[in-house]
């Protein structure tokens, strides 16, 4: 069920089977805690490190270059050998590495979950683990605190809740525990609910859990993330046709070469060996190598431009998009906006650690009216944004190079 927005209190409490005042007894809760399970996000078909590792080897080139060095090391060439390892090595090691941070999304969300919390059972407060939460507690919420569950707000007192990592909306959002007309509103204007993972900015209040573990807002999410099927990335799917072409053709050439020579007389041993090296030599050994340096040094570059590639490959893929569609309030992790350039009838400032450190003086009504007077545009859009927000630029003993802003985002 998920439409609790939609009814009274009271009838939350009685689908709930649940006490307004007491809450559940100690009896009920053990029942429900079989029944439903722990209130935690489960990790649904995670990959091994081994299985990275061994995905990581079994790709058609890697398996290529394998083999190229098993016969190498058969013909008696080491050192091609020690070339054609190395480089299989390099390409594993990059590749199981951001592979594996890719499978540790899941641990990012799992501690949005709250350890300890204060809750209502046989009519008295209690503190339990986050991980004890059944549907139907009745958990008490203040500022600072963070929600261990979906639930339904029977109480607010001036209760507001910071949803961002949910919605991505940046302000707070005020609850209160009255009913919604709307059948189905978006999460963001379900003002009567809270949600895991979110946290209480102001005020406080009490919410009656409706859902935990992966059956709230946030183990949607999470299963979501692990269902999804991985595809390979148009430069994999090349990659590895030309592992495929390129094994095709080295049998074809020791075939060829050893029939041939065979044909006219040669010894068997000599050719089979002579046929062998020609395989190898038709190998590309470096191409892994080089596609592997190319992706990581396109990773490095778009990192110094603040975009973070978790797989290598992503690269290429990237490289492909024409169009990207962003969220409107620009706080899609965490919540944070600053301005950057102040651009008005002309008139454009570049707002570096110094120059917010003097504006900040400025509002404040210290002397620096240059600033201020050097357009009259400017000087309403730095009023207006004084006006409009209490946020304020501090600086750390006194160093005005190392400042942070406090304030409502």
């Amino acid at each position: 069920m998920n439409n609790w927005h939609a009814l009274d209190t009271v009838d939350v409490l009685q689908r709930l089977k649940t006490d307004g005042v007491d809450g559940l007894n100690t009896t009920e809760v053990a029942r429900r805690q079989i029944e439903i399970g722990p209130n935690e996000l489960v990790e649904r078909g995670r990959k091994s490190p081994w299985r990275i590792v061994w995905e990581q080897l079994t790709a058609t080139m890697v398996i290529v270059l394998i083999v190229a060095a098993i016969l190498s090391a058969f013909l008696g060439d080491y050192k091609d050998v020690i070339v054609i390892l190395a480089i299989v090595a390099l390409n594993a090691i990059l590749g199981f590495t951001q592979e594996y941070r890719a499978e540790r999304a899941l641990a990012a969300l799992k501690k949005m979950a709250v350890p300890i919390v204060r809750v209502r059972r046989s009519g008295k407060v209690q503190q339990v683990s986050a991980r004890d939460l059944v549907p139907g507690d009745l958990v008490l919420l203040e500022a600072g605190a963070f929600v261990p569950a979906d639930g339904r707000v029977l109480e607010s007192v001036n209760l507001r809740i910071q949803e961002a990592a949910l919605t991505g909306e940046s302000e707070p959002v005020d609850k209160h525990p009255h009913r919604l007309a709307a059948t189905n509103p978006p999460l963001g204007d379900r003002y009567n609910m809270a949600y895991m993972g979110t946290v209480v900015t102001y005020g406080r209040g009490q919410i009656i859990l409706t859902a935990t573990g992966m059956a709230t807002e946030l183990g949607a999410i999470a299963t979501l993330m692990q269902i999804t099927e991985r595809e390979p990335t148009p430069l994999q799917r090349r990659l590895d046709q030309l592992g495929r072409m390129l094994a095709v053709i080295a049998l074809v050439i020791v075939g060829v070469i050893f029939t041939l020579g065979v044909v006219r007389g040669e010894a068997v041993t000599g050719m089979f060996l002579t046929a062998v090296s020609m395989a190898v030599a038709a190998v590309p050994e470096g191409l892994p190598a080089v596609v592997t340096i190319a992706l990581a040094l396109g990773a490095q570059r778009m990192l110094k431009r603040r975009g973070l590639i978790r797989k290598l490959a992503a690269v290429e893929t990237l490289g492909s998009v024409t169009v990207i569609c962003s969220d409107k309030t620009g706080t899609l992790t965490e919540n944070r906006m600053t301005v950057t350039v102040l651009d008005v009838a002309g008139q454009r400032i570049d707002l570096t650690s110094d120059m917010r450190t003097r504006a900040s003086a400025t509002i404040n009504g210290d002397d620096h009216s240059d600033l201020l007077s050097a357009d009259p545009a400017l000087t309403l859009l730095l009023a207006g944004g004084a006006l409009c927000n209490d946020a304020v630029i501090e600086t750390t003993n006194g160093d005005q190079d190392n400042v942070h802003i406090v304030g409502d985002p």
